[in-house]
């Protein structure tokens, strides 16, 4: 059901759409929220915090750059390698640093993103260091991807498959166990959960997420630095994933639009556009603790009783 509420509104809002420029906005929310919808699976679900997430989303950025850049490789199947290289990396790395808890599970999440972003930021050569490089546009069978409106589209698309195998993922077996390691890890070794590969599984699936989005977001803007690997990208992540709702794959959207349209709302106030978003994010997690989505739906719970 909510998959279809989701797909129907992205069919119907371009027809209130006044210029192109919505539709980029559109694009945007559509490939974040896709990041996010694999964060909030880490997070929300599995209850492991990744504060270097964004290291996977410029493995996916770069990997559309430098393999038709340096490497002749198609868009297409570097999009593909971006989504294996990043799920490979998180089962290495992921075996050694998810054994840690808590905010030693973080600092070392953020160790891994700033190392990332450090290695795109250096290799000069092959990413065009701190100025970036341009990404060739993403052909198809001979047609070459361009504009917002398609993108939108695209984008809109890949987020709709993104959620339906989210949702599905967390109504399977490993769904369900992935909600007791949450609850108590103790309490689901003891039920017989293997909660080592469990953890690392969604691990990787989420590096994959949030790798496609890159791809996109990449592919969308024919340019790329490694600010999109950075440390304050990741944040902007996690800060989705909370504000949306955390265990909401709905609220992965919903954070995501939040924090994408409204910086761009924002603009009318110049100078204190960034207090101005600040003070709102504040306000939105003072009255509604438990994420957007998860507070409104307690409350109509509530108010129909």
């Amino acid at each position: 059901m909510p998959a279809i509420v989701i797909g129907a509104l992205i069919v119907i809002l371009p027809l209130f759409f006044p210029s192109t420029y919505y539709y980029r906005i559109g694009v945007l929310v559509f490939i974040f929220a896709l990041a996010v919808v694999g964060l909030n699976l880490l997070m929300g679900f599995a209850g492991q915090v990744s504060l270097g997430h964004a290291g996977f989303l410029g493995i996916g950025a770069y990997s559309v750059a430098i393999g038709p850049v340096h490497l002749g490789v198609p868009s297409w199947l570097c999009l593909l390698g971006g989504a294996l290289l990043s799920g490979a990396i998180a089962f290495l790395v992921g075996r050694p640093i998810l054994k840690l808890r808590g905010h030693y599970l973080a600092v070392a999440t953020l160790g891994l993103g700033l190392l990332l972003a450090i290695v795109l930021t250096n290799e000069a050569r092959w990413t065009g260091g701190p100025d970036g490089m341009g990404v060739p546009r993403l052909v198809l069978f001979g047609w070459s991807v361009r504009g917002a409106t398609t993108w939108y589209w695209i984008a809109g698309a890949t987020f709709v498959v993104g959620f339906l195998l989210a949702l599905n993922l967390m109504d399977s077996p490993t769904g369900r166990a992935l909600q007791a390691i949450h609850d108590s890890e103790i309490a689901a070794r003891v039920l017989g959960i293997d909660v080592a590969r469990k953890k690392l599984t969604i691990f990787v699936i989420s590096a994959m997420y949030a790798s496609v989005a890159g791809s996109f977001l990449a592919l969308f803007n024919g340019y790329i630095t490694p600010d999109a690997a950075g440390f304050l990208r990741s944040i902007e992540l996690v800060a989705m994933v909370v504000l949306g709702g955390m265990g909401s794959i709905v609220g992965s959207l919903v954070g995501a639009f939040v924090l994408v349209v409204l910086p761009q709302a924002l603009t009318v106030f110049h100078d204190y556009e960034q207090a101005m978003l600040g003070l709102i994010v504040m306000v939105f997690m003072i009255f509604l603790r438990r994420g957007i989505v998860p507070s409104i739906a307690a409350s109509l719970a509530g108010w129909r009783r």
